[in-house]
């Protein structure tokens, strides 16, 4: 167990964390312009959508539970 410990610590040389985040972003790959706006507006379009079905459950939901209690 103890050689087990010794080899990971020995045979893996310790790297700073920021060194390893500025590895990661440099292989990050940006959207162009035109893909950015593209993918923008779907996830606008489809969160009013999303937000509206949601907003007319609520509202089915309130109704019927007026319509019990009262």
């Amino acid at each position: 167990m103890a050689d087990e410990k010794n080899a990971s610590k020995s045979s893996k040389p310790k790297k700073s964390f920021f060194k390893g985040v500025k590895t990661e972003f440099k292989k990050i790959v940006w959207p162009d312009k035109a893909t950015l706006a593209r993918e923008t507006t779907a996830v606008v379009i489809i969160s009013v959508i999303l937000g509206a079905v949601i907003a007319l459950i609520d509202y089915a939901i309130k109704l019927g539970l007026d319509k019990i209690i009262v």
